[in-house]
């Protein structure tokens, strides 16, 4: 039986499972475990597998991945549960949905998902992967972290969200990071899948993300077939760090929209 990965969790009620980006790792939901526990849900915000003490998965795949966190889904026995993934997060969510819908009653993608174009997908991982050019010369993921965020958010981030997103990112291990990267450019799940994924879907965005672009979360939504689309302003790739409030206000209304099961 497969080791299940690590995660955190407060609260009690409908469980909420909270999938961080390649950029971090649980604590980049703090906020978010917090409110959701406030407002009457069990907040489980996981270490994807290579992150944090969860062990890494062989080989490193979306297929893995998803089965991780189904994995994970079936041990919270708290299911179907609503999925909550920033950037790769998102495309982890997508998998997991797509391979048991069952299992996932809501879905929210923060800043990511697939990029439906190369050229997208290229301008995300690209400047990564030039930061891990400083690590085989030396550096830290700390260094990595104070180069890699300031590209990326908004002129309207929060500060300390901002000092959150780059510690939970200097946290992360060279090697997972390496990992999850080289992974992110083989995520295949398109437009034919996805468009039979018929569970209900927020799709949250910073309007200057430069990662993952208005338009490409617009052209997602246009794909799925309940999606709903909510851009906050003056805010980069990490809303849910930038604009905690906003990004907490859509969650918690898009959740209260959907206490059925679909």
């Amino acid at each position: 039986m497969a080791v299940l990965p690590t995660f955190t969790t407060l609260g009690s009620g409908p469980t909420v499972l909270l999938l961080h980006d390649a950029d971090g790792d649980h604590l980049t939901f703090a906020p978010q475990v917090e409110t959701l526990a406030t407002a009457g849900y069990r907040a489980v915000a996981w270490n994807m597998p290579g992150y944090g003490r969860s062990a890494p998965v062989e080989p490193y795949t979306f297929k893995a991945l998803a089965q991780s966190c189904l994995a994970l889904i079936d041990a919270l026995q708290g299911g179907p549960v609503t999925l909550v993934g920033h950037g790769m997060g998102a495309m982890v969510a997508l998998e997991a949905a797509v391979r048991s819908p069952s299992q996932v009653r809501r879905l929210l993608l923060c800043a990511g998902g697939p990029a439906l174009d190369a050229q997208a997908m290229d301008d995300w991982v690209a400047p990564r992967l030039g930061a891990l050019k400083a690590l085989d010369a030396g550096g830290s993921m700390e260094q990595l972290a104070q180069t890699l965020v300031p590209q990326f958010i908004g002129t309207g981030a929060l500060p300390e969200g901002v000092r959150l997103a780059s510690h939970a990112l200097g946290q992360v291990y060279p090697g997972a990071y390496r990992r999850a990267l080289e992974a992110l450019s083989t995520f295949d799940r398109g437009a034919s899948a996805l468009a039979q994924l018929a569970i209900p879907a927020l799709l949250v965005g910073g309007e200057l993300d430069r990662c993952t672009p208005p338009a490409a979360m617009e052209a997602l939504a246009q794909v799925m077939p309940d999606a709903q689309t909510v851009l906050l302003p003056h805010i980069g790739h990490w809303p849910q760090l930038e604009d905690p409030e906003g990004f907490d206000a859509a969650l918690l209304d898009f959740l209260a929209q959907r206490r059925v099961l679909h």
